[in-house]
């Protein structure tokens, strides 16, 4: 897979229980702990935080139930998480950029240093077909939504999710494009919507789209990425090479999307510090999340913190920007601390 050069990991020790949880004062949850994903089952965020939430159980001692809560692209169920009580027993997933961009959108009165940030994956977006859309290729689709895409109907998880902002990103590159936005509750139900033809294309991520590509249910045209992505061979479908979308729009941005787990600021200090050490030990060992990441044309970003903040803030900037120059933001960026590029 080239999605990127470099793959950012956090610092990794061994697979022992972390010391955080041996020690005095360690956070140990005496109830399950809910993780709300606040979009469909199915998308990316859903499967993401399964296998997250399976994999904090052992180490936390206590289930962690994942509950779907869909709408109003994300700031809903983000909203619920914000205003439970600060104990630590409810996360929201998802992916930072939405944290990031709700205020500039005015869907939450929110940003990304409300919350205690723990990423799992970085995620591609894809553009796909129908295929019986009479799209073969990316420069097929990119000349009709030049000249009529008006008439096309493009899937994607709603206003805010990855597949908008690629749409988004690709109207501002390219003068006179148009589409027409078909949303949804969730990437798998855009997916769905592709297959079933109740749109000619799709934006998603490819984590979303994996499957039915392989089936070929869907023809994938083009990746939102700095190079080309293949995705992996699997059973009897062979490596699929899908080309990065830079070779027609070459100053289209490809900032890398950060998806995991978050909790806002407040909860007390231990449910941080142990959670931190979790994610050194457990999360970035993780081999069903290294195998998810292969499997699905993915990287295995397990990062937290600082680090976590400063990587998702690359495309939060890009995206807030790209908002209100379509039109799309409530409020300007540099109001609520966003500067321009």
């Amino acid at each position: 897979m080239l999605l990127r050069r470099h793959v950012l990991v956090a610092a990794a020790a061994g697979l022992a229980a972390p010391a955080t949880l041996r020690a005095q004062g360690a956070w140990r949850p005496d109830r399950p702990v809910t993780i709300i994903v606040p979009w469909a089952a199915g998308g990316s965020t859903d499967q993401m935080a399964r296998l997250v939430a399976a994999e904090l159980e052992a180490p936390l001692g206590q289930r962690v139930v994942v509950v779907n809560q869909p709408g109003a692209s994300g700031s809903i169920g983000t909203r619920n998480a914000l205003e439970a009580p600060k104990d630590g027993m409810t996360w929201a997933a998802g992916a930072a950029v939405d944290v990031g961009c709700y205020k500039v959108l005015g869907l939450l009165d929110t940003q990304l240093s409300d919350w205690n940030l723990f990423f799992a994956v970085a995620n591609v977006n894809v553009l796909v077909a129908n295929p019986q859309s009479g799209f073969r290729d990316f420069a097929q689709a990119f000349e009709a939504l030049k000249t009529r895409g008006q008439s096309i109907g493009v899937a994607t998880a709603g206003v805010s999710s990855a597949g908008h902002n690629m749409m988004e990103a690709l109207r501002a590159a390219t003068p006179g494009l148009q589409y027409r936005h078909a949303t949804y509750d969730g990437g798998n139900p855009a997916m769905i919507a592709t297959v079933s033809g109740e749109t000619q294309l799709g934006a998603m991520l490819l984590v979303e789209a994996a499957e039915m590509i392989r089936a070929r249910r869907l023809i994938p045209l083009a990746v939102q990425s700095d190079d080309p992505v293949t995705l992996a061979a699997q059973g009897s479908s062979p490596a699929i090479e899908i080309p990065s979308v830079r070779r027609w729009v070459p100053n289209m941005p490809a900032p890398l999307n950060y998806f995991g787990i978050w909790a806002a600021k407040g909860v007390p200090e231990n449910v941080v510090a142990t959670m931190t050490e979790i994610w050194r030990t457990t999360i970035a060992n993780s081999q069903r999340l290294k195998d998810y990441a292969t499997s699905r044309a993915a990287l295995f970003t397990p990062l937290y913190g600082q680090q976590a903040y400063d990587e998702a803030w690359k495309m939060v900037r890009q995206t807030a920007w790209l908002y209100f120059d379509g039109g799309k933001a409530r409020v300007s960026p540099d109001t609520v601390g966003i500067a321009r590029l």
